[in-house]
């Protein structure tokens, strides 16, 4: 953990016929990983998810392909060192930590609006049609229940978790504020996918589910959802868009006509399925520095498979600049004896 120096965000005002008159304001963000691993127990982290990640889209450090057993054929020396049962209870708790923290911090924070940049994995969008950039306004966005049969096993109780118990939940949106992101950022030559409600049995992606359900338990904030294409090619927004992407969030917020406080939450990252210590220290370390050279210009062979969200944290980095990193904590989650798994990262911004 790197704690960094606190600061108070500035106060933004519009000023109409020589008066100031009170607009929104970005005053705090967030960035949590939202991977299974988050609701699975010490004990699941420790029996490990070797079977699971054989079935992983795997890509090795420079974006090639790879099979689990192609790993295993080439570990480091370390290796074994890093899935003892003593160093995965360590990592879960260190973990649990943060998220218990990053739960305070959002309480804390007072916002009324929380702006969660994610991405969809085939949950909403398919194949045959899959925007580079999407926003939702409905008036809500619905999680559904999970199913009541028993689950096969562990990891699919575990994933379950995301879900609601017993019955869908409608969670609240905030559409005007996303109607007014729609139409400044078109304006500002985006091309954004406007998404007014859900279909059929369509419901929310976990990279908004999990959010509500850790993160709100004194009672749910309303969102506005901007979905990224970071997976799937061929139209994934680059590094550099991503942060303008953010960047031009913040102005429309900050125009938009009511006194509201506003949360920014990166969701999603770092990488995975195969865990790129370097790669996740160097993401750390630009954030820290607010080298947004740097995270603008992350080469995309680095951005593949599940690494492909850190593009969310590159968005959120743009909207955030006036905004000084409070703490971050990163986790190396390795999870199996491939060294496959996820890089566990969670921040806050103030």
């Amino acid at each position: 953990m790197w704690p960094l120096t606190l600061s108070t965000p500035h106060q933004y005002h519009h000023e109409k016929h020589g008066e100031k008159r009170p607009m929104a304001q970005v005053v705090a963000a967030f960035g949590t990983s939202h991977s299974t691993m988050l609701v699975s127990s010490v004990e699941h982290w420790q029996e490990m998810f070797d079977r699971v990640d054989r079935r992983a889209p795997i890509n090795d450090f420079d974006g090639n392909p790879r099979t689990f057993d192609e790993l295993l054929k080439v570990l480091p020396v370390d290796a074994a060192a890093k899935v003892t049962g003593d160093a995965q209870a360590e990592r879960h708790q260190a973990t649990m930590d943060a998220m218990d923290r990053l739960e305070r911090d959002i309480a804390a924070s007072k916002i009324d609006i929380l702006v969660i940049i994610g991405d969809d994995q085939r949950e909403v969008f398919k194949d045959a049609f899959r925007p580079a950039i999407a926003i939702y306004y409905g008036d809500t966005i619905r999680n559904a229940a999970a199913p009541q049969e028993p689950a096969a096993d562990w990891y699919l109780a575990d994933q379950r978790k995301r879900m609601e118990e017993g019955k869908d939940r409608h969670y609240p949106c905030h559409p005007s504020l996303a109607t007014a992101l729609i139409e400044g950022l078109v304006a500002r030559d985006f091309d954004i996918t406007a998404m007014q409600a859900l279909t059929g049995d369509q419901f929310e992606g976990h990279a908004y589910s999990f959010i509500h359900r850790r993160f709100m338990p004194n009672g749910p904030i309303p969102i506005v959802p901007v979905i990224l294409n970071t997976y799937y090619p061929p139209n994934q927004p680059n590094p550099r868009r991503c942060f303008e992407l953010g960047s031009a969030i913040r102005e429309l917020v900050e125009a938009y006509p009511q006194n509201m406080r506003v949360g920014i939450l990166a969701s999603g990252g770092l990488s995975h399925f195969l865990v790129n210590e370097a790669l996740d220290r160097d993401v750390v370390n630009a954030l820290q520095r607010k080298d947004y050279k740097m995270l603008k210009a992350l080469p995309l062979n680095k951005l593949v498979s599940g690494s492909s969200e850190i593009r969310n944290w590159i968005a959120t980095a743009g909207a955030v600049q006036h905004l000084n990193l409070d703490w971050i904590t990163y986790v190396p989650g390795y999870r199996s004896h491939a060294l496959t798994g996820v890089g566990l990262c969670f921040a806050h911004w103030h």
